[in-house]
């Protein structure tokens, strides 16, 4: 693996089964403080609740320290400029994860800092999520070639991140988006191209019953991410059609699997007899993120080793 992690891009196939081989290790059990004496800040200008909290859990469970920098701390770009902020705290931590808004940033931050520097979120992509949602997948499907997946909503960080995943892993992904909404032309370019190599279909439709028909994996997130409130009201109306509910679900396969990143905003992009449904792996999904992640800080940190 490369020293950061700020696109699933940047893995090969190799790379990300040996994060979930050692996920599979991780998860369930106790293991060595691997991690011990080891420094990881958290810098993050967006709230957050599983980021946040399986960072800092999972980091603890590897034996090693968390430091957690609020918006106003540092006021990244403001106060301090971010090749400064790397620099400085490249001195002090062995790790950095980095929730910002803009993708640049990130980029900026890997560039300038010694240490790794982990993508916890931004406005184009959201890695770590994606390498979850595949292993919760692998998980609950016992594979992932060939499995079919339907993103029904936004086209947005977490879209993005999960069809290059799906496309570079071998699963089929077709998003479905109202038209105006869909996915980063680049991204899905970058996904189609994959794809042909591995097999994975990768589309797009503006149908989310067209999405949803014989899928295995059934996905969605909220209609106005982090940093788009104000359009919220307007997104409710040109969203409507693209809600997951019992209806659209009856046209996946009956074993279909229910996925969302969290949090959901019930009665809108899903409906309570979908999110609460036994179909729904929503929990066990937000879970998995500190399992990954506790295999992704070891990859960075200590090439695996546990």
């Amino acid at each position: 693996m490369k020293k950061d992690l700020i696109s699933v891009s940047e893995l090969s196939s190799n790379d990300v089964c040996r994060i979930f081989n050692l996920t599979d290790r991780l998860k369930g059990k106790k293991i060595a403080r691997s991690l011990k004496n080891k420094t990881l800040a958290l810098i993050f200008q967006k709230p957050s609740n599983r980021t946040r909290v399986s960072f800092e859990v999972g980091m603890y469970q590897l034996g090693g320290n968390v430091i957690y920098l609020s918006p106003k701390e540092i006021d990244l770009g403001v106060r301090e400029s971010i090749a400064d902020v790397a620099k400085t705290l490249s001195r002090y931590v062995d790790a950095i994860v980095l929730r910002t808004y803009e993708h640049r940033n990130v980029i900026e931050m890997a560039k300038s800092a010694s240490v790794p520097v982990i993508n916890g979120l931004s406005d184009l992509l959201h890695p770590c999520q994606a390498l979850a949602d595949l292993y919760t997948i692998q998980e609950k499907k016992g594979r992932l070639k060939g499995v079919s997946v339907a993103y029904i909503g936004d086209g947005n960080n977490v879209c993005h991140s999960l069809m290059v995943g799906c496309a570079k892993m071998g699963a089929h992904i077709k998003v479905a988006s109202p038209a105006g909404y869909g996915p980063d032309k680049d991204i899905l370019e970058e996904a189609e191209i994959l794809g042909k190599i591995t097999g994975s279909k990768v589309s797009v439709a503006h149908s989310a019953k067209d999405a949803a028909n014989s899928a295995d994996v059934i996905y969605t997130d909220v209609w106005a991410s982090m940093g788009k409130e104000e359009e919220a009201q307007k997104r409710k109306e040109i969203f409507r059609d693209f809600q997951v509910n019992k209806q659209l679900a009856s046209c996946a396969r009956k074993d279909y699997i229910f996925m969302h990143c969290l949090p959901a905003h019930r009665g809108e992009e899903v409906t309570d007899d979908v999110l609460d449904s036994k179909n729904s792996v929503v929990f066990d999904q937000a879970e998995n993120r500190l399992h990954v992640q506790k295999a992704i800080l070891l990859m960075l940190l200590k090439k695996g080793k546990v």
